[in-house]
């Protein structure tokens, strides 16, 4: 907020630049124009930090094919344990720290976040990994 007020005439086109962005838009440009937008301290769909760290994840001698199985199985993993996540004791409410004991209102957060993030790594659509994954819960 600070940055926008004292310099709008910098965050402006910024922000105009990440509207801009579209799935259809090349996977380079769309990360440097996310990074910039980051930089700035504007949200973006994709965290360009996450995507660089998990492309130079990769395992040594795996195809990208096996990477992405991997991604899609870890999708279905954290489907799979969210009704065990929810039985848990721990998943209740505790008004005194305005969240659950666990952390679990962080889930959806980082269940977008990466899942954007590795199928930005693989060049797959976002989304229909995402309604994949909520047929699958």
């Amino acid at each position: 907020q600070v940055f926008s007020h004292h310099c709008p005439f910098l965050t402006g086109p910024i922000e105009c630049l990440a509207d801009v962005v579209t799935p259809d838009t090349d996977i380079q440009v769309t990360l440097s124009i996310f990074e910039l937008a980051s930089a700035a301290g504007i949200p973006c769909e994709v965290d360009p930090a996450l995507v660089t760290a998990l492309a130079g994840n990769r395992t040594e001698g795996s195809s990208s094919e096996e990477d992405y199985k991997v991604s899609c199985l870890l999708l279905v993993f954290v489907a799979v344990s969210l009704p065990l996540l929810a039985a848990d004791p721990a998943s209740v409410y505790n008004p005194e720290l305005d969240g659950y004991n666990n952390n679990l209102h962080c889930l959806a957060k980082a269940i977008v976040q990466v899942s954007a993030a590795l199928f930005t790594v693989h060049n797959k659509n976002i989304e229909t990994h995402l309604k994949e994954f909520l047929l699958v819960s």
